[in-house]
């Protein structure tokens, strides 16, 4: 037996290493032990970096915990520890983890006879725990969620950085965080005593945060809601997205030439570096632009928000046609645009698909403040809405088509639902367009199109705590323009315009926090009592979706799943049952807030994630080398037409 400790609290918590056959079957015993008394087992894995799914991935340890011993079993040594990791698995009646669909993923897919299915049902999650209580980051002024800066709050400020504290070590062996979790020695010391720390801290922090949760008076509901959600999600990373490698290829060779030729545009204009915000602040102040925001340190503000004002585009990329776009900013943009594809989604998915060439995007069931969730690695959540390049790396499986079933515009009805707005709630009962009636009280019945995307950015910025300076740098409007349309907003939709003040108010004399209508607990910074009804309706809006994923689940249909973004599942399914999935799943997620109607838009599209995507059938079809390149979107754009 090596013998190791791990310091909680002033005390050395042994950390047992087990090496010969008596030192296994200690280490039974004392699983056995456990089971027979009923209690929770901290469990948690050392792997070789994060991409579960990718080539060479494995898991190296396996750490089982209570508050006062761990068990380390160093299973990349052998099979047989990794089917004795297992069975202990499978004997302990209870667990706790700390972010588990990671643990649980690693474990299913490396640990023969430990399976996902068989893990979710006898495992709490730490993570949820404490993001209920508190679900902010540290840098926001929160406790934090991850092991370290919870467990330093509930349990041991002292307790040592288990993850920081091994860089070092990676860099005196000439790797770095990344790279040394592979590389570094499977029998060094403080490797082996921070594995065991882990599963003890997990262990010590699973009564404090369940104390706590309770004492705040959270839903209680919430706990078992939310492992069911991260449960459903583990699933459909599990499953994975199948790309069409040889597009990918090709798509991030053409993203690197379009990036590079669009730097040879802004060269045009001064601008020898697209990163240089001295250099493009110079060029556009140059040309002529009025750029009022300005950095902490007092330069010249150029961000992507800067300059998409500039190029007259929103936040989709959609034109706004408020003002004339400025070349430069649109050179710099694409540029960036292209780059930022290349690395983020093209070479991404190349790097982390695995052996049958599927793409395993992260699902973080429960990630920002609000509760939505967060797709990484590749970040597909940040891919602006209507664009399809990207998308059609992502194919179905053979023999099937593509679905996208998302709510019909979900927030304005959660906006509608929580603020009792008889006039908004009365338009949506009707089916009219709430932009459109918006637009007509702002500019009268004649609008023309621009003013109703101006109106649509009021809507959106007003509801969420945006001023009038805000939509005017949005919009490209004067600021009296702005003002003259934020009144407008105001006086279409009065109860909502009280409402939105009177939960300000609350929110601050709550002390900056706001229980939304789950039962859900959100905190605000101090200035930032104008965000609340955003915060609201985002954690509102992300509860919906995830009783929608839940209903799915339900109902048999989470294997047809291949994503669940923003309030889109995307899913796929064989030909012939396409359309009958795509109705089952809408059908799932329809629901009502409060007398609002939630409904949904079932799309079934051709063999890309793409093809739901693209431009109209007959300007496809019109295309005869589009139609030659993607024969399969090219039939579903047929049958699509007829």
């Amino acid at each position: 037996m090596i013998n190791h400790s791990f310091p909680v609290l002033g005390q050395q918590i042994p950390v047992r290493v087990p090496q010969t056959v008596e030192d296994f079957q200690e280490f039974q015993r004392c699983i056995i032990d456990v089971a027979n008394r009923g209690e929770r087992l901290a469990y948690d894995t050392e792997t070789t970096g994060l991409g579960t799914f990718t080539s060479g991935f494995r898991i190296r340890t396996a750490q089982f915990g209570t508050p006062d011993q761990a068990w380390v079993l160093q299973v990349e040594k052998g099979s047989d520890l990794q089917r004795l990791a297992a069975w202990a698995l499978r004997t302990a009646p209870a667990l706790s983890m700390q972010n588990r669909n990671f643990d649980m993923l690693a474990t299913d897919r490396h640990l023969p006879g430990a399976s996902l299915e068989m893990l979710a049902p006898k495992t709490v999650d730490t993570y949820i725990y404490s993001h209920l209580a508190d679900p902010r980051r540290r840098d926001q002024g929160g406790v934090g969620n991850g092991l370290k800066d919870a467990s330093a709050h509930y349990v041991d400020p002292s307790a040592p950085d288990t993850a920081a504290g091994l860089y070092d070590v990676f860099h005196t062996i000439g790797e770095t965080k990344d790279t040394g979790w592979a590389a570094i020695s499977i029998d060094n010391p403080k490797y082996l005593s921070y594995a065991g720390g882990d599963v003890i801290l997990t262990s010590r922090l699973l009564p404090k945060v369940e104390a706590r949760v309770r004492e705040l008076g959270i839903n209680p509901s919430l706990v078992p809601f939310e492992h069911e959600v991260g449960y459903v999600c583990a699933l459909i990373e599990r499953r994975g997205m199948r790309i069409n490698r040889g597009h990918t290829t090709q798509l991030s060779a053409e993203l690197l030439e379009e990036s590079a030729r669009w730097a040879e545009e802004a060269k045009r204009y001064g601008v020898a570096n697209v990163n240089s915000t001295k250099q493009l602040s110079e060029a556009l102040l140059g040309m002529g632009e009025v750029i009022p925001e300005r950095t902490a340190g007092g330069a010249v503000q150029v961000d992507g928000k800067v300059l998409k004002r500039l190029a007259d585009v929103d936040k989709d990329w959609e034109p706004i046609e408020s003002r004339t776009p400025n070349p430069l900013a649109m050179a710099v943009l694409r540029s960036k645009r292209a780059s930022k594809w290349r690395t983020s989604y093209a070479e991404a998915m190349l790097r982390t698909a695995d052996e049958a060439d599927r793409v395993h995007p992260k699902i973080g069931a429960l990630a920002a403040r609000t509760a939505r969730m967060s797709i990484s690695d590749p970040p597909f959540q940040q891919l602006p809405s209507g664009k399809w390049e990207v998308r059609h790396c992502v194919v179905a499986d053979p023999g099937h088509r593509m679905i996208s079933v998302d709510y019909s515009s979900v927030e304005p009805r959660v906006m509608a639902a929580l603020s009792g707005d008889e006039r908004m709630t009365a338009a949506i009962l009707r089916g009219d367009d709430l932009h459109n009636l918006t637009a007509a009280s702002v500019y009268g019945p004649d609008f023309t199109p621009g003013q109703r995307k101006v109106a649509k950015v009021v809507q959106l910025g007003v509801a969420y705590g945006g001023g009038a300076k805000t939509i005017a740098a949005q919009t490209g409007l004067t600021l009296a323009a702005a003002q003259a349309a934020v009144k407008g907003y105001k006086r279409t939709y009065p109860r909502l315009a009280r409402y939105i003040r009177a939960l300000q108010g609350q929110v601050i004399r709550d002390g900056y926090t706001l229980r939304t209508p789950s039962g859900r607990r959100l905190v605000f910074d101090r200035d930032a009592a104008y965000a609340s009804f955003n915060g609201e309706i985002q954690s509102t809006a992300r509860d919906i979706f995830a009783q929608g994923l839940l209903e799915i689940h339900a109902r048999g249909l989470t294997p047809h799943v291949l994503l669940p973004v923003h309030d889109e599942i995307v899913a796929d399914a064989p030909d012939s049952e396409a359309r009958e999935v795509a109705r089952e799943i809408g059908e799932a997620m329809t629901m009502s807030l409060r007398g609002i109607p939630l409904g949904t838009d079932p799309d079934v599209g051709g063999a890309s994630w793409g093809s739901l995507y693209m431009k109209k059938a007959s300007t496809m079809i019109a295309n005869d080398s589009w139609y030659a390149a993607n024969p399969d979107e090219a039939r579903a754009a047929e049958l699509a037409r007829k």
